[in-house]
């Protein structure tokens, strides 16, 4: 069984947000392996996201990405339920990145159910493949492929403990 150091409960909490006690008890459950860890802190971010779905999130920020050049912006408004986590970096990054994801992206609608079935049916492509395209919080994250955007969310309320809803967007491009 591996040493669990201060160093790894460190690098674990930089990477998820978890507390020291819960970081260090999981890398003691997981004997130190890192990704099984993460894993287990991920599944349990998930069920606290389960958990805060439902509440009221009337806080939150406008968040602005301006392309070099200014020919193209996109806005967000993230949403939660404190100013509190409104003022937090881990809300703040979240805003930054979806600003920036949704200016590269051009996403059409916010989710899946938004789409009309006629969209779909002219597109010519099966619903999943649309959404990934076309649905923000279904698409792959620009910055890791591997999650999606309500992946991120998910993850980010898992941190902050308060239910995130991104309530509106839109990108604006010269000649667009």
């Amino acid at each position: 069984m591996a040493e669990v150091t201060a160093q790894m409960v460190k690098e674990l909490r930089d990477r998820t947000g978890a507390g020291v006690k819960e970081a260090k008890d999981i890398l003691v459950q997981t004997e130190g392996d890192m990704k099984k860890a993460i894993e287990i802190l991920r599944e349990k971010g998930m069920k606290v996201s389960d958990k805060v779905q439902g509440r009221e999130a009337n806080e939150g920020r406008i968040e602005l990405y301006v392309h070099p050049g200014s020919r193209m912006a996109a806005m967000v408004e993230l949403d939660c339920e404190t100013d509190f986590v409104a003022r937090t970096e881990d809300f703040i990054a979240l805003s930054k990145d979806l600003a920036l994801h949704i200016a590269a992206m051009n996403p059409r609608y916010l989710k899946p159910e938004d789409v009309p079935a006629d969209v779909i049916a002219e597109s010519g492509e099966t619903p999943e493949k649309y959404y990934e395209q076309y649905v923000l919080l279904a698409q792959p994250f620009v910055k890791d492929g591997s999650r999606t955007i309500e992946d991120k969310i998910k993850e980010t309320v898992a941190k902050v403990r308060e239910n995130l809803v991104v309530r509106r967007f839109v990108r604006y491009e010269i000649g667009g």
